[in-house]
């Protein structure tokens, strides 16, 4: 290798590694160096996530109550979205499944192709896993 790129890079390389052993060993956080202070307080956001919530509700009572349709509450809300998300990873499930099925019967199929053997179906090879279970 040329002389003058590993000088190159030996000077590069050692400047990275100053730069980080100054990081690690000055006496001050990067924090205090900059001054930087939070604007606001984990207790803050939480009350804020908070009142975003009661005036999200409170938005969403008031075009059910034009409509008739009743109230929506936390719980119901809460309950409500965790019907969802069952049903959303239960359909998630099935599909997996499927895929899973489609996946080992062209495994199959191929494997039966090599060999000279006709082709399965679908509802032949379930058949066999029912069978077998």
């Amino acid at each position: 290798m040329d002389p003058f790129a590993v000088i190159m890079l030996g000077v590069v390389g050692g400047l990275v590694v100053a730069l980080l052993l100054l990081g690690l060993f000055h006496p001050r956080t990067g924090a205090e160096a900059l001054d930087w202070r939070p604007t606001r307080s984990a207790e803050l956001e939480i009350q804020n996530e908070i009142d975003d919530l009661d005036q999200m509700l409170e938005a969403a009572n008031v075009r059910r109550r034009r409509r008739g349709d009743p109230e929506l509450t936390e719980d119901s809300l809460r309950a409500d979205v965790g019907a969802h998300m069952a049903e959303s990873l239960k359909r998630r499930e099935d599909h997996l499944a499927d895929l899973e099925v489609v996946q080992m019967l062209d495994a199959k199929n191929k494997r039966r192709r090599a060999k000279g053997l006709p082709e399965i179906t679908r509802e032949e090879y379930e058949a066999g896993l029912r069978s077998d279970a």
